[in-house]
């Protein structure tokens, strides 16, 4: 797997052809999934690497001045599920204030201008340019390369998104969640010391530090499977306040784990 990492000041132009999926992919849900696989099908079509082309930080962030912006997955987690499903090479776009005020032409020609691309796959809503006046018909009637137009991918409530999921995460719908997204719902963190009050009731559990960027789950207790290195456990997760045993004003997730999966 490639990083290539592309800025307004980039020089290098990359002589390695790909074929690319474009977006900024939270949650690698069916949809981002069916851009991936067209992307790979592409490739191999056209002889040459796969690639999925994404943005950092959040466009949101730079378009329009967010400072807390939460994600159904950080950017690491986004990169290893592209990596998973097959695909060769990861472009991170820096962008800055700079970047989203080129014109969609300008985009095209300075940012995506710099790989050797032989085709593109954007979904039917994808938007680039200053104000988003850049549009999946326009991409593929300006660029110099095949592009692919990836249709809505629904189920039987309407168009899986990345904003639905978001909804239902919030919810606490998280088997609805999962089924758009084609897995569980997953949050990555380190275990950090308690007060110990469950170990001396008898019932220890480990209090998770994450990212301040997740989107978390309506507050409740679930079941959840917790994979710590290469072993998987069933467990139970609280997500509040912990009112009872130890109050934080922040959420914390602390998990109660039952039993290993592999025993």
């Amino acid at each position: 797997m490639r990083i290539i990492t592309i800025g307004m000041n980039t020089s290098i132009v990359y002589k390695v052809g790909m074929c690319a999926c474009i977006g900024y992919f939270d949650g690698m849900h069916l949809g981002h999934q069916k851009l991936v696989k067209k992307t790979i099908e592409m490739a191999k079509e056209k002889d040459c690497e796969s690639a999925l082309i994404t943005f950092d930080p959040d466009p949101w962030v730079t378009i329009k001045n967010a400072v807390e912006v939460h994600h159904i997955s950080t950017f690491r987690e986004r990169i290893n599920q592209a990596v998973s499903l097959g695909i060769d090479n990861i472009v991170i776009l820096q962008f800055d204030k700079e970047m989203s005020l080129l014109e969609p032409e300008d985009f095209l020609s300075r940012i995506l201008g710099k790989l050797n691309l032989k085709g593109i796959v954007c979904g039917f809503d994808f938007h680039f340019g200053a104000k988003g006046a850049g549009d999946a018909y326009l991409l593929k009637e300006k660029a110099e390369y095949d592009v692919f137009v990836v249709d809505a991918v629904q189920d039987e409530n309407g168009k899986i998104s990345s904003t639905r999921i978001s909804s239902c995460i919030r919810l606490g719908q998280m088997e609805e969640a999962g089924a758009m997204m084609g897995r569980l719902f997953e949050i990555e963190g380190v275990v950090i010391h308690g007060r110990n009050k469950g170990t001396s009731m008898g019932f220890p559990t480990a209090n998770i530090q994450y990212s301040p960027e997740y989107i978390l789950p309506k507050v409740g207790v679930y079941a959840c499977f917790v994979q710590v290195g290469t072993k998987k456990y069933r467990a139970m997760v609280n997500v509040g306040h912990n009112p009872t045993m130890n109050y934080s004003e922040n959420i914390s997730i602390d998990i109660d784990i039952h039993e290993n999966c592999d025993a």
